[in-house]
């Protein structure tokens, strides 16, 4: 997996002790691999508030909020690190980069990442769409469409069409630092 701090990841050794959390067997089928946290802490620092540590933990441990427990030290230093190396990205004017696989199968970790990111936004969609749904529909078309997680029929056609599905992982960088730049700017 890439893991360069400077574009927005996780040293190795983190991403380890990560996902000794999200693997754990405890947790039922639909929690997240390290894309889909990577995604979910991304829309979280990106968009109009920060989740909770404990909504992020019940998300992507795919457990009911208020039955999840307390997250791990290792899941919130995770989600502080990452949360600051984002928005120190943005801020900078540098593209977000998405981390790749090690293992080249770099279309399930785009739509895990993207389902990751879809469902912290949907935790609180109305705070996202409160003043610019338009836009913001815009924004997050490329990541909604590949994420898998709607039945959509132009989504599936784009998902199944290679060339645009790529234009679409392509525009996602833009996307996030439009996004940023819309919640966060004076």
């Amino acid at each position: 997996m890439a893991t360069d701090p400077a574009q927005g990841t996780l040293p190795e050794a983190d991403i380890d002790a990560l996902e000794v959390v999200l693997f754990d067997e405890r947790w039922p089928e639909g929690a997240m691999d390290f894309f889909g946290f990577h995604g979910a802490v991304c829309a979280s620092a990106i968009g109009p508030a920060l989740a909770s540590d404990a909504a992020l933990f019940a998300l992507v441990t795919a457990q009911e909020p208020g039955n999840a427990g307390p997250p791990p030290e290792i899941f919130i230093q995770s989600v502080a690190k990452l949360t600051r190396q984002v928005r120190q990205l943005l801020e900078q004017g540098e593209s977000l980069q998405l981390p790749e696989p090690e293992d080249g199968n770099a279309s399930d970790a785009l739509e895990n990442w993207c389902a990751g990111f879809v469902d912290t936004f949907l935790l609180t969609e109305d705070d996202w769409v409160a003043d610019q749904e338009a836009l913001v529909a815009e924004q997050l078309m490329p990541i909604m469409t590949l994420s898998n997680l709607f039945e959509d029929e132009d989504f599936q056609k784009a998902r199944q069409d290679e060339k645009q599905a790529e234009q679409l992982a392509d525009q996602i960088p833009d996307s996030l630092t439009d996004l940023y730049l819309l919640y966060h700017s004076p």
